[in-house]
Protein backbone atom coordinates (compact mmCIF):
# COMPACT_ATOMS: atom_id res chain seq x y z
CA UNK A 1 0.00 0.00 0.00
CA UNK A 2 0.87 3.70 -0.67
CA UNK A 3 0.18 7.08 -0.90
CA UNK A 4 -2.43 8.05 -3.33
CA UNK A 5 -4.03 10.93 -5.02
CA UNK A 6 -0.92 12.91 -5.53
CA UNK A 7 -1.21 13.22 -9.48
CA UNK A 8 -4.56 14.79 -9.06
CA UNK A 9 -5.26 18.42 -10.64
CA UNK A 10 -7.52 19.82 -7.85
CA UNK A 11 -9.14 18.60 -4.38
CA UNK A 12 -12.69 17.28 -5.78
CA UNK A 13 -13.05 14.02 -7.08
CA UNK A 14 -13.63 13.16 -10.42
CA UNK A 15 -12.26 11.06 -13.76
CA UNK A 16 -10.30 12.21 -16.23
CA UNK A 17 -7.09 10.45 -17.96
CA UNK A 18 -3.86 12.26 -19.55
CA UNK A 19 -0.72 14.32 -18.18
CA UNK A 20 -0.30 14.45 -13.91
CA UNK A 21 -2.09 17.88 -14.10
CA UNK A 22 -4.88 17.89 -15.45
CA UNK A 23 -5.76 13.63 -14.59
CA UNK A 24 -8.50 13.25 -11.84
CA UNK A 25 -8.95 10.08 -9.33
CA UNK A 26 -12.25 8.97 -7.00
CA UNK A 27 -11.52 8.01 -4.19
CA UNK A 28 -8.24 5.92 -4.79
CA UNK A 29 -7.80 3.47 -1.91
CA UNK A 30 -4.76 0.89 -3.22
CA UNK A 31 -1.76 1.10 -5.52
CA UNK A 32 1.00 -1.58 -6.68
CA UNK A 33 4.18 -0.67 -7.89
CA UNK A 34 6.35 -2.28 -10.98
CA UNK A 35 9.30 -0.49 -11.84
CA UNK A 36 8.17 3.08 -13.33
CA UNK A 37 4.49 2.02 -13.43
CA UNK A 38 2.17 2.64 -10.49
CA UNK A 39 -1.68 0.86 -10.82
CA UNK A 40 -4.42 2.42 -8.78
CA UNK A 41 -7.18 1.01 -7.48
CA UNK A 42 -9.72 4.51 -8.43
CA UNK A 43 -12.39 2.68 -5.83
CA UNK A 44 -15.65 5.83 -6.66
CA UNK A 45 -14.28 5.61 -10.27
CA UNK A 46 -14.81 1.81 -10.69
CA UNK A 47 -11.78 1.51 -12.72
CA UNK A 48 -8.21 0.36 -12.34
CA UNK A 49 -5.57 3.01 -13.26
CA UNK A 50 -2.21 3.10 -14.59
CA UNK A 51 0.46 5.99 -13.67
CA UNK A 52 3.41 6.23 -15.65
CA UNK A 53 6.00 8.15 -14.50
CA UNK A 54 8.40 8.48 -16.98
CA UNK A 55 5.70 9.96 -19.34
CA UNK A 56 4.10 11.64 -16.97
CA UNK A 57 0.55 10.14 -17.91
CA UNK A 58 -2.58 8.40 -16.12
CA UNK A 59 -4.60 5.90 -18.50
CA UNK A 60 -7.49 3.57 -17.48
CA UNK A 61 -6.81 -0.24 -17.77
CA UNK A 62 -9.77 -1.76 -16.53
CA UNK A 63 -13.07 -0.57 -15.96
CA UNK A 64 -15.99 1.18 -17.69
CA UNK A 65 -16.88 3.93 -15.08
CA UNK A 66 -19.75 2.49 -14.04
CA UNK A 67 -20.20 0.08 -10.98
CA UNK A 68 -20.96 -3.47 -12.37
CA UNK A 69 -22.55 -6.31 -11.15
CA UNK A 70 -20.99 -9.04 -13.58
CA UNK A 71 -19.44 -11.68 -11.03
CA UNK A 72 -17.31 -13.50 -13.76
CA UNK A 73 -15.79 -11.14 -16.23
CA UNK A 74 -13.47 -12.45 -19.08
CA UNK A 75 -13.92 -9.22 -21.23
CA UNK A 76 -10.91 -6.64 -22.12
CA UNK A 77 -10.11 -4.27 -19.49
CA UNK A 78 -11.95 -0.83 -20.36
CA UNK A 79 -15.03 -2.90 -21.87
CA UNK A 80 -15.46 -4.71 -18.52
CA UNK A 81 -17.61 -2.92 -16.23
CA UNK A 82 -15.99 -3.70 -12.00
CA UNK A 83 -17.69 -2.94 -8.90
CA UNK A 84 -15.45 -0.93 -6.24
CA UNK A 85 -11.85 -2.42 -6.40
CA UNK A 86 -10.08 -1.36 -3.36
CA UNK A 87 -6.31 -2.70 -3.96
CA UNK A 88 -4.23 -4.31 -6.09
CA UNK A 89 -0.69 -6.36 -5.76
CA UNK A 90 1.28 -7.94 -8.22
CA UNK A 91 1.70 -11.71 -8.10
CA UNK A 92 2.98 -13.95 -10.86
CA UNK A 93 4.55 -11.96 -13.84
CA UNK A 94 1.94 -10.21 -15.74
CA UNK A 95 -0.90 -10.70 -13.49
CA UNK A 96 -2.46 -7.64 -11.41
CA UNK A 97 -4.61 -9.45 -8.72
CA UNK A 98 -7.99 -7.10 -7.62
CA UNK A 99 -9.72 -7.08 -4.35
CA UNK A 100 -13.23 -6.46 -5.77
CA UNK A 101 -14.72 -4.96 -2.65
CA UNK A 102 -18.48 -4.41 -4.32
CA UNK A 103 -19.04 -7.83 -5.77
CA UNK A 104 -16.83 -9.80 -2.60
CA UNK A 105 -14.21 -11.29 -4.89
CA UNK A 106 -10.86 -11.91 -5.77
CA UNK A 107 -10.00 -10.49 -9.69
CA UNK A 108 -7.18 -10.46 -11.87
CA UNK A 109 -6.12 -8.43 -14.99
CA UNK A 110 -4.16 -9.92 -17.26
CA UNK A 111 -1.17 -7.74 -18.07
CA UNK A 112 0.62 -10.05 -20.70
CA UNK A 113 -1.41 -13.11 -21.99
CA UNK A 114 -0.77 -16.20 -19.75
CA UNK A 115 -3.03 -18.34 -17.16
CA UNK A 116 -4.09 -18.20 -14.05
CA UNK A 117 -3.68 -21.06 -11.45
CA UNK A 118 -5.72 -24.46 -12.71
CA UNK A 119 -6.94 -22.20 -15.84
CA UNK A 120 -6.81 -21.98 -19.40
CA UNK A 121 -4.79 -19.47 -21.78
CA UNK A 122 -5.71 -15.45 -21.38
CA UNK A 123 -5.09 -12.81 -23.56
CA UNK A 124 -3.55 -9.69 -22.42
CA UNK A 125 -6.26 -6.89 -20.97
CA UNK A 126 -8.52 -9.74 -19.67
CA UNK A 127 -10.18 -9.18 -16.31
CA UNK A 128 -11.65 -11.63 -15.09
CA UNK A 129 -13.01 -13.03 -11.76
CA UNK A 130 -10.49 -16.01 -10.09
CA UNK A 131 -11.85 -16.61 -6.53
CA UNK A 132 -15.58 -16.07 -4.84
CA UNK A 133 -18.76 -16.50 -5.93
CA UNK A 134 -19.83 -13.09 -5.18
CA UNK A 135 -22.27 -13.98 -2.21
CA UNK A 136 -21.35 -11.80 1.03
CA UNK A 137 -20.16 -14.24 3.22
CA UNK A 138 -17.19 -15.99 5.27
CA UNK A 139 -16.82 -19.12 3.23
CA UNK A 140 -13.63 -21.09 2.13
CA UNK A 141 -13.40 -24.07 0.15
CA UNK A 142 -11.23 -25.97 -2.08
CA UNK A 143 -12.49 -24.44 -5.17
CA UNK A 144 -11.90 -21.09 -5.62
CA UNK A 145 -15.34 -19.77 -7.38
CA UNK A 146 -17.35 -21.51 -4.59
CA UNK A 147 -15.65 -19.37 -1.55
CA UNK A 148 -17.06 -16.63 -0.41
CA UNK A 149 -15.69 -13.03 0.53
CA UNK A 150 -17.40 -10.00 2.69
CA UNK A 151 -15.93 -6.61 1.13
CA UNK A 152 -12.17 -7.62 0.38
CA UNK A 153 -9.99 -4.46 1.52
CA UNK A 154 -6.65 -5.38 1.11
CA UNK A 155 -4.07 -7.68 -0.81
CA UNK A 156 -0.40 -8.73 -0.38
CA UNK A 157 1.62 -11.18 -1.96
CA UNK A 158 3.49 -14.07 -0.29
CA UNK A 159 5.72 -15.78 -2.98
CA UNK A 160 7.25 -17.93 -0.38
CA UNK A 161 7.41 -21.44 0.15
CA UNK A 162 5.63 -23.42 1.57
CA UNK A 163 2.23 -20.37 1.06
CA UNK A 164 2.79 -19.15 -2.05
CA UNK A 165 -0.88 -17.42 -1.73
CA UNK A 166 -2.72 -13.69 -1.79
CA UNK A 167 -3.36 -12.72 1.70
CA UNK A 168 -6.42 -11.44 1.92
CA UNK A 169 -8.12 -8.57 4.49
CA UNK A 170 -11.58 -9.44 4.51
CA UNK A 171 -13.30 -6.57 6.45
CA UNK A 172 -16.48 -7.36 6.91
CA UNK A 173 -16.18 -11.01 8.26
CA UNK A 174 -13.25 -9.40 10.21
CA UNK A 175 -10.69 -12.08 9.20
CA UNK A 176 -7.58 -12.94 7.11
CA UNK A 177 -7.98 -15.52 4.71
CA UNK A 178 -5.52 -16.70 2.00
CA UNK A 179 -6.02 -17.99 -1.73
CA UNK A 180 -3.58 -20.56 -3.42
CA UNK A 181 -1.39 -19.27 -6.10
CA UNK A 182 -1.19 -23.02 -6.82
CA UNK A 183 -4.77 -24.01 -7.14
CA UNK A 184 -7.00 -21.30 -6.08
CA UNK A 185 -7.86 -22.83 -2.31
CA UNK A 186 -8.91 -20.11 -0.11
CA UNK A 187 -8.41 -20.84 3.97
CA UNK A 188 -8.94 -19.35 7.00
CA UNK A 189 -6.00 -17.66 8.81
CA UNK A 190 -7.19 -15.70 11.33
CA UNK A 191 -10.18 -13.74 12.94
CA UNK A 192 -13.98 -14.23 11.83
CA UNK A 193 -15.91 -17.19 12.72
CA UNK A 194 -16.25 -21.23 11.33
CA UNK A 195 -20.11 -19.78 10.62
CA UNK A 196 -19.59 -18.89 7.26
CA UNK A 197 -22.98 -16.66 7.42
CA UNK A 198 -21.84 -14.62 10.88
CA UNK A 199 -20.39 -11.72 9.68
CA UNK A 200 -20.57 -10.12 13.64
CA UNK A 201 -18.07 -11.82 15.00
CA UNK A 202 -15.58 -8.81 16.05
CA UNK A 203 -13.65 -7.75 18.63
CA UNK A 204 -10.62 -7.32 20.00
CA UNK A 205 -8.34 -10.34 20.99
CA UNK A 206 -4.94 -11.75 20.29
CA UNK A 207 -4.53 -15.28 20.29
CA UNK A 208 -4.87 -17.80 17.29
CA UNK A 209 -6.77 -18.92 14.57
CA UNK A 210 -10.53 -18.70 15.35
CA UNK A 211 -9.93 -17.18 18.69
CA UNK A 212 -8.35 -14.30 17.02
CA UNK A 213 -10.92 -11.26 16.77
CA UNK A 214 -10.18 -8.45 14.73
CA UNK A 215 -12.52 -5.66 13.31
CA UNK A 216 -12.74 -4.58 10.03
CA UNK A 217 -9.53 -5.15 9.27
CA UNK A 218 -8.02 -3.25 6.07
CA UNK A 219 -4.36 -3.05 5.05
CA UNK A 220 -2.27 -5.90 5.13
CA UNK A 221 1.62 -6.51 3.88
CA UNK A 222 4.11 -9.37 3.85
CA UNK A 223 7.74 -8.84 5.71
CA UNK A 224 9.24 -11.15 3.32
CA UNK A 225 12.81 -10.76 5.51
CA UNK A 226 10.73 -11.24 8.89
CA UNK A 227 8.27 -13.98 7.56
CA UNK A 228 5.45 -11.96 9.33
CA UNK A 229 2.25 -10.44 7.78
CA UNK A 230 1.12 -6.92 9.34
CA UNK A 231 -2.22 -6.10 9.48
CA UNK A 232 -3.85 -2.57 9.41
CA UNK A 233 -6.67 -3.45 12.36
CA UNK A 234 -8.69 -0.19 11.35
CA UNK A 235 -12.13 -0.36 13.97
CA UNK A 236 -9.55 -1.22 16.73
CA UNK A 237 -6.88 1.58 16.09
CA UNK A 238 -3.83 -1.38 16.12
CA UNK A 239 -1.46 -2.75 14.11
CA UNK A 240 -1.07 -6.06 14.63
CA UNK A 241 1.32 -9.25 13.24
CA UNK A 242 0.33 -13.10 12.16
CA UNK A 243 2.65 -15.50 11.69
CA UNK A 244 1.23 -17.87 9.10
CA UNK A 245 3.00 -20.69 10.26
CA UNK A 246 1.61 -20.54 13.86
CA UNK A 247 -1.77 -18.86 12.96
CA UNK A 248 -0.92 -16.81 15.83
CA UNK A 249 -1.90 -12.55 15.97
CA UNK A 250 -0.71 -10.31 18.18
CA UNK A 251 -0.91 -6.26 18.78
CA UNK A 252 2.11 -4.90 17.92
CA UNK A 253 1.53 -1.06 18.04
CA UNK A 254 -1.63 0.86 19.41
CA UNK A 255 -3.68 1.14 22.43
CA UNK A 256 -7.10 0.35 21.22
CA UNK A 257 -8.46 4.18 21.57
CA UNK A 258 -8.97 6.26 18.82
CA UNK A 259 -6.15 8.79 19.57
CA UNK A 260 -2.53 10.62 18.06
CA UNK A 261 -0.57 10.22 21.18
CA UNK A 262 3.55 8.88 19.53
CA UNK A 263 4.35 7.44 22.85
CA UNK A 264 7.47 5.98 24.17
CA UNK A 265 6.62 2.62 22.60
CA UNK A 266 5.05 0.97 19.99
CA UNK A 267 1.90 -0.12 22.31
CA UNK A 268 1.85 3.32 24.45
CA UNK A 269 1.34 5.00 20.66
CA UNK A 270 -2.64 5.52 19.51
CA UNK A 271 -3.67 5.51 15.79
CA UNK A 272 -7.05 6.59 14.59
CA UNK A 273 -8.12 3.79 11.78
CA UNK A 274 -5.24 3.13 10.06
CA UNK A 275 -5.88 1.78 6.90
CA UNK A 276 -2.84 0.65 4.77
CA UNK A 277 0.62 -0.63 5.46
CA UNK A 278 4.07 -1.08 3.53
CA UNK A 279 6.66 -3.17 5.00
CA UNK A 280 10.14 -2.45 4.17
CA UNK A 281 11.76 -4.12 2.00
CA UNK A 282 15.23 -4.46 4.22
CA UNK A 283 12.17 -5.52 7.22
CA UNK A 284 13.47 -2.58 9.15
CA UNK A 285 10.91 -0.59 8.41
CA UNK A 286 6.95 -0.41 8.90
CA UNK A 287 4.75 2.46 7.28
CA UNK A 288 1.07 2.58 8.22
CA UNK A 289 -1.28 5.34 6.71
CA UNK A 290 -3.14 6.34 9.65
CA UNK A 291 -6.43 7.95 7.87
CA UNK A 292 -8.18 9.84 10.42
CA UNK A 293 -5.19 11.27 11.38
CA UNK A 294 -4.22 12.52 7.96
CA UNK A 295 -0.65 10.96 8.65
CA UNK A 296 1.98 8.78 7.53
CA UNK A 297 3.78 7.35 10.52
CA UNK A 298 7.05 5.07 10.37
CA UNK A 299 7.49 1.90 12.66
CA UNK A 300 10.92 1.34 13.17
CA UNK A 301 10.87 -2.38 14.18
CA UNK A 302 14.19 -2.31 15.76
CA UNK A 303 14.03 0.16 17.93
CA UNK A 304 10.62 -0.09 18.34
CA UNK A 305 10.10 3.55 18.11
CA UNK A 306 7.30 5.43 16.03
CA UNK A 307 7.40 8.61 14.11
CA UNK A 308 5.30 10.81 11.48
CA UNK A 309 6.67 10.74 8.18
CA UNK A 310 5.82 14.68 6.83
CA UNK A 311 4.03 14.51 3.83
CA UNK A 312 3.73 17.34 0.97
CA UNK A 313 1.75 18.34 -1.65
CA UNK A 314 3.89 16.50 -4.62
CA UNK A 315 3.87 16.20 -8.58
CA UNK A 316 5.98 12.56 -8.60
CA UNK A 317 6.98 9.72 -6.91
CA UNK A 318 9.81 7.96 -6.56
CA UNK A 319 9.59 4.31 -4.94
CA UNK A 320 12.96 2.80 -3.51
CA UNK A 321 12.84 -0.59 -1.56
CA UNK A 322 8.96 -0.25 -0.93
CA UNK A 323 9.75 3.17 0.50
CA UNK A 324 8.62 6.41 -0.90
CA UNK A 325 11.01 9.38 -1.85
CA UNK A 326 8.98 12.93 -2.62
CA UNK A 327 9.77 15.84 -4.79
CA UNK A 328 8.31 18.29 -3.62
CA UNK A 329 6.19 21.66 -3.85
CA UNK A 330 4.38 23.81 -1.08
CA UNK A 331 5.85 21.65 1.86
CA UNK A 332 4.45 22.68 5.26
CA UNK A 333 6.46 22.24 8.28
CA UNK A 334 5.41 21.33 11.90
CA UNK A 335 3.74 24.55 13.62
CA UNK A 336 6.65 24.05 16.51
CA UNK A 337 9.20 24.07 14.01
CA UNK A 338 12.08 26.58 15.32
CA UNK A 339 13.17 29.23 12.58
CA UNK A 340 16.03 30.93 12.07
CA UNK A 341 16.10 34.40 10.94
CA UNK A 342 19.35 35.30 8.83
CA UNK A 343 20.50 38.78 8.20
CA UNK A 344 18.99 40.37 5.14
CA UNK A 345 21.05 39.83 1.95
CA UNK A 346 21.75 42.59 -0.99
CA UNK A 347 21.87 40.60 -4.15
CA UNK A 348 20.89 41.70 -7.92
CA UNK A 349 18.91 40.33 -10.52
CA UNK A 350 20.48 37.18 -11.87
CA UNK A 351 22.65 36.57 -9.33
CA UNK A 352 23.31 32.68 -8.09
CA UNK A 353 23.03 32.33 -3.89
CA UNK A 354 25.10 29.18 -2.65
CA UNK A 355 24.13 27.69 0.76
CA UNK A 356 25.71 25.06 3.00
CA UNK A 357 24.26 23.14 5.50
CA UNK A 358 25.60 23.17 8.97
CA UNK A 359 24.03 20.55 11.37
CA UNK A 360 25.09 19.10 14.58
CA UNK A 361 23.24 16.04 16.09
CA UNK A 362 23.35 15.13 19.58
CA UNK A 363 26.45 13.12 20.70
CA UNK A 364 26.52 9.95 19.47
CA UNK A 365 23.38 10.13 17.06
CA UNK A 366 23.18 8.66 13.34
CA UNK A 367 21.18 9.75 10.79
CA UNK A 368 18.45 6.65 10.70
CA UNK A 369 18.60 4.61 8.07
CA UNK A 370 15.47 4.08 5.79
CA UNK A 371 13.81 7.24 6.82
CA UNK A 372 15.30 10.37 4.17
CA UNK A 373 16.48 13.42 5.79
CA UNK A 374 16.36 16.11 3.21
CA UNK A 375 16.21 20.25 2.46
CA UNK A 376 13.83 22.16 0.59
CA UNK A 377 13.22 25.81 -0.08
CA UNK A 378 10.18 27.43 0.26
CA UNK A 379 9.03 30.98 0.09
CA UNK A 380 5.58 32.85 1.31
CA UNK A 381 3.82 34.39 -1.25
CA UNK A 382 6.79 34.37 -3.58
CA UNK A 383 6.53 31.52 -5.16
CA UNK A 384 8.12 33.43 -8.50
CA UNK A 385 11.55 33.05 -6.75
CA UNK A 386 11.17 29.16 -6.99
CA UNK A 387 10.44 28.78 -11.12
CA UNK A 388 13.09 26.38 -12.42
CA UNK A 389 15.15 25.85 -9.39
CA UNK A 390 16.29 22.56 -7.53
CA UNK A 391 13.83 22.85 -4.68
CA UNK A 392 14.59 19.55 -2.65
CA UNK A 393 17.29 17.42 -1.79
CA UNK A 394 18.60 14.69 0.54
CA UNK A 395 20.62 14.45 3.35
CA UNK A 396 23.05 11.42 3.56
CA UNK A 397 25.56 12.20 5.47
CA UNK A 398 26.17 15.12 7.90
CA UNK A 399 29.93 15.37 6.65
CA UNK A 400 28.53 16.44 3.40
CA UNK A 401 24.53 17.03 4.65
CA UNK A 402 23.56 19.56 1.57
CA UNK A 403 24.86 22.44 -1.15
CA UNK A 404 21.81 24.99 -2.26
CA UNK A 405 21.97 26.78 -5.05
CA UNK A 406 19.54 29.26 -6.04
CA UNK A 407 19.80 31.42 -9.08
CA UNK A 408 17.41 34.86 -8.75
CA UNK A 409 15.38 35.70 -12.09
CA UNK A 410 16.24 38.81 -14.14
CA UNK A 411 12.96 40.54 -13.41
CA UNK A 412 11.57 40.86 -9.77
CA UNK A 413 8.10 41.03 -8.79
CA UNK A 414 8.76 42.73 -5.77
CA UNK A 415 11.99 44.80 -4.10
CA UNK A 416 12.27 42.37 -1.03
CA UNK A 417 11.39 39.34 -0.41
CA UNK A 418 11.83 36.32 1.28
CA UNK A 419 13.79 32.69 0.49
CA UNK A 420 13.35 30.19 3.43
CA UNK A 421 14.91 26.61 3.61
CA UNK A 422 13.91 24.04 5.75
CA UNK A 423 15.65 21.15 6.82
CA UNK A 424 13.71 17.83 8.23
CA UNK A 425 16.52 15.59 10.04
CA UNK A 426 15.47 11.63 11.09
CA UNK A 427 17.99 10.62 13.15
CA UNK A 428 18.72 8.11 16.68
CA UNK A 429 20.35 8.63 19.70
CA UNK A 430 23.07 6.27 21.21
CA UNK A 431 19.83 5.08 23.71
CA UNK A 432 18.06 4.18 20.46
CA UNK A 433 15.77 7.13 20.59
CA UNK A 434 14.18 7.98 17.60
CA UNK A 435 12.83 10.82 16.16
CA UNK A 436 12.85 13.52 13.64
CA UNK A 437 13.79 16.93 14.27
CA UNK A 438 13.16 20.06 11.81
CA UNK A 439 14.33 23.68 11.62
CA UNK A 440 13.82 26.55 8.72
CA UNK A 441 16.13 29.49 7.63
CA UNK A 442 14.67 32.85 6.65
CA UNK A 443 16.92 34.69 4.45
CA UNK A 444 15.43 37.86 3.52
CA UNK A 445 16.64 39.93 0.35
CA UNK A 446 17.16 43.42 -0.36
CA UNK A 447 17.32 43.78 -4.47
CA UNK A 448 19.65 46.52 -5.92
CA UNK A 449 21.04 47.11 -9.51
CA UNK A 450 24.29 45.36 -9.52
CA UNK A 451 26.80 42.92 -10.99
CA UNK A 452 24.43 39.13 -11.26
CA UNK A 453 27.63 37.56 -10.31
CA UNK A 454 27.71 34.62 -7.83
CA UNK A 455 27.49 36.00 -4.16
CA UNK A 456 29.85 34.50 -1.28
CA UNK A 457 28.76 31.07 -0.15
CA UNK A 458 26.83 31.01 2.93
CA UNK A 459 26.24 28.86 6.30
CA UNK A 460 23.13 27.89 7.51
CA UNK A 461 24.38 26.20 10.82
CA UNK A 462 21.91 24.78 13.71
CA UNK A 463 22.39 22.21 16.72
CA UNK A 464 19.50 20.06 17.32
Amino acid sequence: MYLTDVFCAGPDGGWKDGGFSESLFNSPQGVAVQGRTIYVADTENHRIRKIDLDTLTVDTVAGTGSQGVDMEGGAQGEQQPISSPWDVAFGAPGVLWIAMAGTHQIWALLLEEGTLPKGRLLPRGTCIRFAGSGNEENRNNSYPHKAGFAQPSGLTVCSDDPWNCLYVSDSESSSIRSVSLKDGAVKHVVGGERDPMNLFAFGDVDGTGINVKLQHPLGVSWDHKGGILYVADSYNHKIKTVNPKSKSCVTLAGTGQAGNAPGPSFIEASFNEPGGLCAAADGRLLYVADTNNHQIKVLDLETKMLSVLPVFSTKAVDVVDSALTLRITNPKLPKSTPNVLLEPLTVSPGMTLQYSLDLNLPAGAKLTEGAPSFWFLFTEGHDWLLTGQKTYGEIGSLRKPGRIEVTLPVQFSCADPELRVGVCVYFCTEDTMCMMKSVSFSQPLHVTPGDPSSAAPLHLSYTF
